[in-house]
């Protein structure tokens, strides 16, 4: 289960913020993260449909939708901080209305509660290492703080997800072509309008252009793929092999870290010189 939350906005030190290490296109992307993280009460109303007859399950979702709430709120603090004009809750509010999650079903998406449960690993896998590379890229001590935090806070959910999962389902009657659909689709529901539009609404005032998916995936895509080392997308590929069933420090999970860390070197280098 989800241990009490161990740390709060209040544990935030922002005397030690240093304008001088601020990077505009980080800002961009932190605003954009900050919307995404504060709408997980969506997911947990859906995930509600999915273990809503669980109530041990329940209650460590409950507490992960809070969890990630306060990811966003400590994003949204930090951006705020340091454009005291970024509208938060304009931003939020556009995002909102804009974009919703495609889940008015009764049932889960993937399929099963194990899948369910891989796929929120393979979130938790992109999360824990997005956010470990913000703390390892940034110089700015108090983001640098904000993602360390949320960088554990993604580990120990991967934790709970994969371990929910064993629950959901032994090992042995889990069929690996079938959970490796799962961790497939959900890695490519990372295209979606979902970041794209977070950014959009974050970062282009309103009524200021229309919206692109195209165009602001780019923007997006751009600002974070430069955060990465080949170590965070190692480790971000061990995870997901584990959720499937595979040996994390297989040589199946390597090849994958090595391809996945290819084509982030590929389309920033392309994402850069456009």
């Amino acid at each position: 289960m989800i241990s009490q939350r161990h740390w709060s906005l209040e544990d935030l030190d922002f005397s030690k913020f240093d304008r001088s290490k601020v990077d505009p296109e980080t800002l961009q992307a932190v605003k954009a993260a900050a919307l995404v993280e504060y709408n997980a009460a969506d997911y947990v109303t859906y995930l509600r449909k999915v273990f809503g007859d669980d109530r041990a399950i329940m209650a460590d979702l409950e507490r992960w939708g809070e969890e990630e709430i306060q990811h966003g709120a400590a994003l949204a603090a930090w951006a705020k901080h340091v454009d005291p004009g970024f509208d938060f809750d304009s931003a939020f509010a556009r995002f909102r209305k804009g974009y919703q999650l495609p889940f008015d079903v009764n049932g889960s998406v993937r399929g099963s509660r194990v899948g369910e449960m891989i796929a929120r690993c393979v979130v938790e896998s992109g999360t824990s290492s997005y956010y470990s590379a913000i703390r390892d890229a940034t110089e700015e001590p108090v983001l640098k703080q904000i993602a360390a935090l949320i960088a554990a806070d993604e580990f120990r959910h991967y934790r709970l997800f994969y371990e929910c999962s064993l629950k959901c389902e032994p090992r042995t009657q889990q069929h690996l072509v079938r959970r490796l659909l799962v961790a497939i689709g959900r890695v490519q529901e990372a295209e979606d309008d979902e970041l794209a539009y977070a950014y959009y609404c974050a970062n282009v005032p309103e009524g200021a252009e229309p919206y692109s998916r195209a165009r602001f995936s780019r923007e997006y895509n751009k600002r974070i793929l430069r955060f990465y080392q080949p170590h965070h997308v190692q480790k971000a590929a061990a995870m997901v092999a584990k959720a499937v069933g595979l040996h994390p420090h297989g040589a199946t999970a390597k090849l994958a870290g090595n391809v996945l860390w290819w084509i982030i070197q590929a389309r920033g280098r392309k994402l850069q010189a456009a």
